[in-house]
C-alpha cells in the first residue's frame, strides 16, 4: 500500500511498512548506520540512524532502520537533538570497539575523535551489530554463529569459541561486517574464516584449474537444491 509522508518538509511516497531508513536513503538523504543491511531484518543495534519522527502532535527520537513508513508522518534529519544524541552514540561505540577503523572515520565526520568512556578492550573492532549472525541465519541459513555472554561480556562468536562446524565458508558474514573484524583469507587452496576458526578446502575447477569456492559450501548447495554434486565441479565462468 502506497502512503505519503514528509522528509524535511517535502512530501514523498513510500510503501507502508517498509524501512524508514531505506525510504530516506532512496530519496537521496544521508543517514549514518552500521548495523543495517537491506538483505536482513533490522536490529537497531548501532543506534546511529536516529531521526525525529512526528506523528500527529507527538514528536519523538527513534532509530529509522526498524521504524516503518507510515501515512502522514514527518521526518526530521540532523536536528540539534538528533546530532547531540548521535555524538553520544559514537562515544559509546568507540568505547566498545576502539580499534574499528571505519567506526573512527565515521565518528570523525561528526567531530567525535575520542570517548570519555573507558574501553573494555583497546584491540576490539566488533560493535556487536549482529549483521554477521543475521545474514548467516536468514540468508545463508547456516546459523553457525551467535551472541554469547551478557553486559560487557557480550560477544559474537562460534559455539564455545571453537571451530564453527556449521560454517560453509561462503564469506557472507565477512561481506556485511561494517568494521571488517571477521577476516577471510585464501591460501594454498584453503579458505579461512578467521574469527570463526573455520578452514575449508577449495573446489578446483576441472576446466580452468582455478579454486573458486569451498567444497563444503558446494556440497551444501547441491543438497539444498537437490542437484547432482558434479554440476558444481566447474567455476561459474566455465560452467
Amino acid at each position: 500500500m502506497t502512503v505519503k509522508f514528509k522528509i524535511q518538509g517535502r512530501t514523498y511516497t513510500g510503501t507502508q511498512e517498509e524501512s524508514l531508513l531505506g525510504a530516506i536513503r532512496r530519496y537521496g538523504y544521508e543517514v549514518p548506520s552500521l548495523c543495517y543491511h537491506e538483505a536482513v531484518s533490522p536490529y537497531g543495534a548501532c543506534r546511529l540512524c536516529l531521526v525525529e519522527v512526528q506523528k500527529g502532535k507527538r514528536r519523538k527520537l527513534t532509530t529509522s532502520c526498524n521504524y516503518p513508513v507510515l501515512e502522514g508522518i514527518e521526518v526530521f534529519l540532523d536536528t540539534e537533538k538528533v546530532v547531540r544524541h548521535r555524538k553520544m552514540v559514537f562515544q559509546l561505540l568507540l568505547a566498545v570497539a576502539p580499534a574499528a577503523k571505519k567506526l573512527r572515520e565515521l565518528a570523525a565526520e561528526y567531530g567525535v575523535t575520542e570517548t570519555p568512556f573507558v574501553p573494555e578492550d583497546e584491540k576490539n573492532e566488533c560493535i556487536l551489530c549482529g549483521l554477521c549472525n543475521r545474514v548467516c541465519k536468514e540468508v545463508v541459513e547456516a546459523d553457525a554463529i551467535s551472541f554469547a555472554g551478557r553486559g560487557t561480556s557480550k560477544r559474537m562468536e562460534s559455539p564455545y569459541d571453537e571451530t564453527a562446524e556449521a560454517c560453509i565458508g561462503c564469506g557472507a558474514c565477512v561481506h556485511v561486517c561494517p568494521t571488517d573484524c571477521i577476516g577471510m583469507k585464501e591460501e594454498n587452496n584453503i579458505r579461512s574464516i578467521l574469527r570463526w576458526h573455520r578452514d575449508l578446502p577449495m573446489q578446483i575447477c576441472k576446466k580452468c584449474n582455478r579454486p573458486f569456492a569451498p567444497t563444503f559450501q558446494l556440497n551444501e548447495f547441491a543438497k539444498r537444491v537437490n542437484l547432482d554434486r558434479a554440476r558444481f565441479d566447474n567455476c561459474p565462468d566455465c560452467r
